[in-house]
């Protein structure tokens, strides 16, 4: 699937006045300095390993430094549109969330970031806990409802994925599909059922369980689904689209993969979400989030950048771009989806799902992960 670098058109006002103190005259630019993340909307894209430190990238007026794990197909055109509303020039180095926040750890108080936005709560928690963050100011982090940023003010949601259950149109309805994730353990599912278990988004909805289930129950989860041999992806995108060609009948996946599909190949595409409506941790709904970094060179574009994110030009972005769900009030999602309000979702805060850590040795233990 192609990248979708289109920039909404009708958004330079707004963007300037939520953000325009400050604007340097010179031109914008997006700069990317490395990408190595699985891109969501590319198929055959590989994942690239980080093998070499960020570049040093010396602090001027007028400059961002953006650590994103979130990939460019999703979020570069909103990037670029901050650049070109407010002047500043954006470096952006792209990554997946578990890889940019082990470097951020790893660099410390020597990162040249200015912000880290994060496709998931966990790595936002992990550089959080940490103390690489700086505080957001108040105005920001109220802009979104309590359960999607961090207690301590430290990071902010930007947008909602929910988990769901993609499922072949033509070998099953929602009517043979159960209410919680946990009933996948039953063997009349071996075989027919797609995951990606290096997936962020696929951890943190382990890490999930193991908040409201405890580490014991998520285990059996893990060891019973191992049994039903699930066939096993690189990411989102290859299990939608594997579902779509009766390759599994189900997998579990993000809700806006198959939007794209749609969108592409029409309303003809053999797959369709089903939200599981037990409320359970397959039912959660995650937000990709951005912090400031504590050491930042740039702090009053950091949080300019922050509140952009917030503004209703880039929440209408991501409702009708990335089929996200917006998390400030006001924004419509995209037709078809249904609202976040009538999701019988997964009662957590998002500040609990931080210990990748303890998710990653569980997946090991029960060898769902080498």
């Amino acid at each position: 699937m192609k990248k979708n670098h289109a920039v909404l058109a009708t958004t330079t006002l707004a963007a300037l006045a939520l953000v325009s103190a400050c604007a340097p005259a010179a031109a914008p630019t997006a700069q990317i300095i490395r990408e190595t993340v699985e891109v969501p909307v590319e198929v055959t894209a590989p994942p690239i390993v980080i093998t070499a430190p960020p570049e040093q990238v010396a602090a001027e007026p007028g400059r961002l430094v953006v650590y994103s794990g979130r990939s460019e197909s999703l979020v570069g055109p909103i990037i670029a549109q901050f650049a070109e509303a407010t002047g500043v020039q954006v470096d952006v180095k792209y990554g997946s969330t578990a890889e940019i926040a082990a470097t951020l750890l790893e660099e410390g108080a020597n990162s040249p970031a200015d912000v880290f936005f994060a496709q998931d709560p966990g790595g936002l928690g992990a550089v959080a806990n940490a103390g690489l963050f700086a505080p957001l100011p108040e105005e920001t982090l109220s802009l979104v409802p309590t359960g999607y940023r961090s207690p301590a003010g430290l990071w902010v949601g930007v947008s909602g994925r929910a988990r769901v259950v993609v499922y072949n149109t033509e070998a099953l309805a929602p009517a043979d599909l159960p209410a919680d994730v946990w009933d996948f353990t039953d063997p009349m599912w071996a075989g027919r059922i797609g995951w990606a278990p290096t997936n962020g988004s696929f951890q943190a909805m382990v890490t999930a369980m193991r908040v409201a289930w405890g580490e014991e129950k998520t285990r059996e989860w893990l060891t019973a689904m191992q049994a039903n041999a699930p066939k096993v992806f690189e990411g989102n995108t290859n299990i939608v689209e594997a579902v779509g060609a009766g390759e599994v009948e189900i997998g579990f996946v993000n809700h806006y993969y198959l939007y794209r599909f749609l969108k592409e190949q029409g309303e003809g595409f053999a797959a369709r979400n089903y939200f599981l409506p037990g409320g359970g941790p397959g039912s959660l709904v995650m937000a990709a989030g951005a912090g400031q970094l504590e050491t930042s060179a740039n702090p009053d574009n950091a949080q300019r950048f922050i509140a952009f994110l917030l503004s209703t030009v880039a929440q209408q972005y991501f409702a009708s771009q990335t089929y996200e769900y917006p998390l400030v009030e006001g924004v419509a999602v995209e037709r078809g989806l249904p609202a976040l309000a009538e999701l019988n979702r997964l009662d957590v805060d998002m500040a609990a799902l931080d210990d990748l850590a303890g998710t990653t040795r569980l997946l090991q233990e029960t060898g769902v992960l080498p």
